[in-house]
């Protein structure tokens, strides 16, 4: 199969959600884009950010290393972190280098497609807009916090979040690239720091919610607390309606498998628990659930299981694509 005849897959996301599914889906005979978020203003990323005046590298870094087909040595040297008592201390290299590539071409985008091919990426990655953005949340009581690492420390509910500076655009090819999916998945990552950055700008959100491609949300299975505490399944898909004033979401991956009672009295300590995939109500919603187990455990963290899911989503694709075919056809 051609790269031309290959399903098109566009992934919405960021933070660590999106790389652990990127590694299971790369093993897939599709064409994969991955849309990253550059909202993130912590650590090693907001301080290039600041110095340097680029988009923040950390997440589009870590979605190359994923999407990387190289020796296991050299992604482990993208990805090394300095930890020494100057001001190397906690740059990754991989943000450096990107850094760099960003000050030799003169632009971001253009830094990230020659990463792509020293890293021999399977797929094209392309953050949500070729500028650095400032993700802010509206709370409750109408108080503003700034920045997307300060966000979920602010200890009150989020009424809503929104980007500055007002002229956002998204690259003209992740719009392209959104009309021509055959399959679109949010998430999964934190919903509102990693997730609706990337939806609210303008143009993307807009195309997205326009596109003909079937669109699979991936909900976290734990709650976050400063983000998300106590929402339900379907608390996750309104709050993205809500922001994006249209309902788009045809599917949702549902877990089935039960998380060990002792992993989540771990994750109380962090005011987690898992996610309540509230059927009725999704279903209300009009969304058509895909129920399966893919969780797994790593490092005594919930994950993801990435082959799993990557092999749920390939199943589903592949049977859109047929139903798809069997409709133009007839």
């Amino acid at each position: 199969m051609t790269k031309f005849q290959q399903p098109r897959i566009v992934i919405i996301g960021g933070g660590t959600g999106l790389p652990v599914l990127l590694r299971g889906l790369k093993k897939y005979p599709v064409d994969i884009t991955a849309i990253v978020t550059v909202a993130d203003d912590g650590g090693s990323s907001g301080r290039l950010r600041d110095d340097l005046h680029i988009p923040p590298p950390g997440d589009v870094r870590n979605v190359l290393a994923a999407l990387s087909d190289v020796e296991p040595l050299i992604e482990e040297m993208f990805q090394h972190r300095f930890k020494t008592t100057n001001e190397l201390s906690g740059h990754s290299l991989g943000n450096l280098i990107l850094a760099a590539m960003t000050s030799i071409t003169g632009n971001f985008v253009h830094a990230i497609q020659e990463m792509s091919k020293v890293l021999n990426v399977n797929g094209k990655v392309l953050p949500a807009a070729n500028q650095g953005v400032i993700l802010h949340a509206e709370l409750e009581d109408g108080t503003i916090v700034s920045g997307e690492s300060k966000i979920p420390f602010s200890g009150k509910k989020i009424k809503k979040v929104f980007l500055t500076p007002g002229n956002i655009s998204p690259l003209p090819e992740s719009v392209q690239a959104i009309k021509q999916a055959d399959l679109i998945i949010i998430g999964p990552g934190s919903l509102y720091t990693s997730v609706l950055p990337n939806l609210l700008v303008p143009e993307l959100g807009k195309a997205v919610c326009k596109a003909k491609g079937k669109k699979v949300y991936i909900c976290n299975l734990m709650t976050q607390a400063g983000e998300t505490l106590d929402y339900t399944a379907s608390d996750h898909v309104k709050a993205i309606y809500d922001h994006m004033n249209c309902s788009f979401i045809d599917t949702i991956l549902v877990n089935t498998k039960p998380i060990p009672s002792e992993i989540q009295q771990r994750y109380q300590k962090e005011y987690a628990k898992p996610v309540f995939f509230d059927v009725s109500n999704l279903q209300e919603l009009g969304i058509e659930l895909l129920q399966d187990e893919f969780v797994c455990l790593q490092n005594g963290a919930i994950r993801h299981d990435t082959n799993k899911v990557a092999e749920i989503l390939y199943s589903f694709l592949l049977n859109e694509t047929k139903q798809g075919l069997k409709r133009n056809y007839n």
